[in-house]
């Protein structure tokens, strides 16, 4: 067993470093090709970072463990928005763009209200199951792409500048490094699904619990670096930024991607999760729109950890946390 906790701590490393030569490899190449850094960095630097979640869930899918997909996804958002912006924001207090406050993050609450909402068959369609099925997922992905247009002509207008980070590389050099990122996140993320699975089984502990626990924090921690980067650096809308253009990417396109490849059956103690997702966005929300300055103030990033911590603590003790 101790060889399945190795292998999926090298499953993670292989993961994030893979993504970080796809993103630089694949920038450079971009260069190369004449292509305006503000396309890349608003489609292949913004996808990229999301690339750890995507390939765990494709190679999720394919092998049918729906758990796993659900769980990386939903378990993802809630660590986003109460880990990384609750550590960011007790670092330093984030202030928050206007047009991310009215549009983006009320985005990624019609996000999380869509799942709640397409995997509500029994309740909407009186299904015998609840199943995010192809026709949902084809439908999040179109979504993914009007939302990645919409930001690149948003920072068109606005001539915002997008900073990407790497040097430059020959052609052939960035085609090898692009062939490497993508290796080390294909088999880095067989290797999380692979293990994370065998620990599972061998603890008895269920795969969604993993998946939002062991996986989703893995997978989120280079949204965690990148948003405590950016608040020393004094960006902190880059910070809150990040991570809600994430959550809407793991909504709209990674769920939607891994709905597409096998329909992801819902089973009903993952409304725990769904619902936790909502009131994470929902409670984003409220707290800038109560702050004048649309600010997330210190003890908001306390509050958001405490729920965090109390809702792990549900899913690992769940008899000793009831009334």
């Amino acid at each position: 067993m101790l060889v399945s906790f190795l292998l999926l701590a090298l499953g993670f490393i292989l993961l994030v470093s893979g993504a970080g030569k796809l993103i630089e490899a694949s920038s450079s190449l971009a260069r190369r090709l004449n292509i305006p850094e503000i396309v890349i960095g608003l489609t292949i630097v913004s996808l990229g970072t999301s690339s750890p979640e995507l390939v765990v869930n494709i190679v999720a899918s394919i092998k049918n463990e729906s758990d796993m997909v659900l769980g990386n996804v939903l378990g993802s958002n809630i660590f986003n928005v109460l880990i990384v912006l609750g550590v960011t924001s007790i670092t330093g207090t984030l202030t928050v763009k206007r047009n991310t406050t009215w549009l983006e993050i009320p985005l990624s609450l019609m996000g999380a209200l869509m799942v709640l909402i397409i995997a509500s068959d029994k309740l909407l369609d009186h299904q015998s199951v609840n199943i995010i099925g192809r026709i949902d997922g084809i439908v999040l992905v179109c979504l993914a792409i009007i939302f990645l247009v919409y930001n690149l002509e948003l920072a068109k207008k606005e001539n915002k500048e997008v900073e990407i980070q790497g040097k430059q590389q020959r052609i052939v050099i960035a085609i090898f490094w692009l062939l490497v990122g993508l290796a080390g996140l294909i088999f880095g993320g067989k290797l999380i699904v692979d293990n994370a699975t065998a620990i599972s089984r061998e603890f008895g502990i269920p795969e969604r619990i993993i998946a939002i626990t062991v996986i989703a924090v893995g997978t989120s921690l280079p949204e965690l670096v990148t948003s405590l980067m950016a608040v020393r650096k004094g960006k902190v809308d880059l910070a809150i930024g990040n991570v809600v253009g994430s959550n809407i990417i793991n909504i709209f396109f990674i769920l939607g991607v891994s709905s597409i490849i096998t329909s992801v059956p819902v089973p009903e103690n993952t409304f725990l999760d769904i619902y936790l997702n909502i009131f994470a966005a929902v409670l984003l929300f409220f707290f800038l729109l109560l702050s004048r300055k649309r600010q997330l103030l210190k003890w908001v990033g306390i509050l958001f950890i405490i729920i965090y911590c109390l809702y792990i603590l549900s899913l690992l003790f769940p008899d000793k946390l009831k009334v």
